[in-house]
């Protein structure tokens, strides 16, 4: 209970001072400065706010929608492929201001030795830069190019850089970053890996490795950039994310600060798992479906709702249909659970798929089950049986040949964040997914990217006009980011 009531007045003080810490108190004179307020920012309470705004972030139902794992029951407007102009200029104000607040406090010699009561401040600043990385990762994979070189920095016709540029960024930083670390004072707020940094080091080095794989499509040789960075990363003594006890996990507490998959139910029923997902369930007879769906009363249930439909297709199915399948069992969507945002059998998945590549000498078989028994494994189920590999959709074939397999275990694997689904979806084409029956965009295709937001062109045109003149097809939904060859 201590430990509880203390991350909820961490959470609530990141709030305050998120807000607190981009106001210039000196330019109003000493008039304006509260004597009983602390006015710097406290760095653990930033580090606590922004974990607990990445869970919300993987936690996109728009990209869920777009890979198919969920399906609209109300308003299936995101599901039919409705304009998506979403601006993603809130992030850099604030979540990413805030981990630069504390790269910041933790460099500056006038505020870095209370930056350090927090914990040390060289492991503050790698940390505030994995979650930087995390956060650039998963915007760049929803509109590709975008500020990074020089965001930040409080210029308001910050450039926009192609993701070529932010992509080796991201990996050039992780890789640099790691080193870094120090045996200094464990981090405090640290809701994730609470002050572990072997763990967070194992989480830089699973980054850049799922980061180079997605890059495979423009660099697809053992030679290649991809293939060369992937066993960098693998290679690194500080080891990556091999079992589920090292996933980067974000513990709610509940209360004020619920699992962001709570709210789905909370007195709405906008979402169900979709047919799409049940139907492969079933196909596979995989037991993870007691975990990712279940019906109203909790029961057991693979009754997936239609995707892609219209309202009155929708409403009047799900009317006669009231047992359909909610998004996760009653369990895995309560306001304190824990969500997992990278997790091992991610990982293994991906070093099963660089090893089918010819990138490694690793054994493609064997990190296959072994990324498969920790997906299992995540959602404290058994592994499966020895029949589960011979399904024809899952047993391995000859080297070179198990995209598909690999691909669609993964898919699997990452439900039900949605960003990660959809972006391995658009890299690999796995599994096959069929366009929404009631699209409404032309082509009726499913979506590729966002769009840029009205924002983005009245507040920098010139940037954004630079970006989409670089998209093969303009700022349009259909359009693709540079590694979606």
């Amino acid at each position: 209970m201590k430990k509880t009531f203390h991350i909820i007045g961490v959470l609530a003080l990141g709030i305050v001072l998120t807000f607190s810490g981009c106001s210039k108190f000196e330019d109003f004179g000493s008039t304006n400065l509260n004597p009983g307020a602390t006015n710097l920012p406290i760095t653990s309470a930033l580090l606590t706010n922004v974990l607990s705004g990445v869970g919300g972030f993987a936690a996109s139902n728009t990209s869920s929608l777009y890979c198919q794992y969920y399906s609209e029951t109300q308003y299936p407007d995101i599901s039919c492929y409705a304009a998506n102009s979403a601006s993603p200029m809130a992030n850099y104000s604030g979540m990413l201001y805030d981990l630069q607040n504390i790269i910041i406090n933790n460099t500056d010699d006038a505020t870095k030795g209370t930056a350090a009561l927090n914990g040390s401040n060289a492991n503050q600043i790698a940390v505030a830069k994995i979650l930087q990385c995390y956060i650039y990762w998963v915007m760049t994979d929803r509109w590709g190019d975008l500020p990074y070189t020089d965001a930040l920095k409080g210029d308001p016709n910050v450039k926009f850089d192609p993701q070529e540029t932010i992509y080796k960024g991201m990996i050039k930083t992780l890789a640099d970053l790691v080193p870094t670390f120090d045996n200094g004072a464990a981090l405090v707020g640290d809701v994730a890996y609470n002050g572990d940094i072997s763990k967070w080091k194992k989480l830089a080095n699973s980054m850049r490795l799922l980061m180079s794989l997605r890059l495979s499509k423009v660099y697809p040789l053992a030679s290649d950039y991809a293939a060369t960075q992937f066993k960098a990363a693998l290679a690194d003594a500080n080891g990556t994310i091999s079992a589920n006890a090292d996933n980067f996990t974000i513990n709610y507490p509940g209360g004020s600060f619920k699992n962001p998959y709570f709210s789905m139910y909370d007195g709405r029923k906008d979402y169900g798992e979709s047919d799409v997902m049940t139907g492969l369930m079933t196909n596979l007879n995989d037991a993870r479906q007691s975990v990712f769906g279940a019906n109203l009363n909790g029961g057991a249930s693979s009754l997936g709702v239609p995707y892609g439909h219209a309202r009155a297709f929708a409403t009047d199915w799900t009317t006669k249909n009231p047992n359909y399948t909610y998004v996760f069992a009653p369990n895995y969507r309560k306001e304190n659970t824990p969500l997992c945002v990278v997790r091992a059998a991610s990982v293994l998945l991906a070093r099963a798929e660089a090893a089918d590549k010819g990138w490694t000498t690793e054994t493609t078989a064997t990190l296959f089950t072994q990324g498969v028994n920790a997906a299992f494994d995540q959602w404290s189920l058994a592994a499966p049986a020895s029949s589960y590999f011979t399904n024809t959709s899952v047993a391995l074939g000859a080297a070179g040949s198990n995209l598909p397999q690999i691909a669609l275990q993964q898919y699997l694997a990452y439900y039900p964040d949605g960003i990660q689904g959809w972006s391995n979806w658009r890299r690999t084409g796995y599994p096959v997914l069929t366009p929404a029956v009631d699209g409404t965009n032309t082509p009726k295709v499913i979506p590729r990217r966002f769009m840029y937001g009205t924002a983005e062109y009245s507040l920098n045109k010139t940037g954004v006009d630079e970006a989409v003149a670089r998209i093969s097809g303009g700022d349009k939904m259909e359009s693709k980011v540079w590694w979606d060859k």
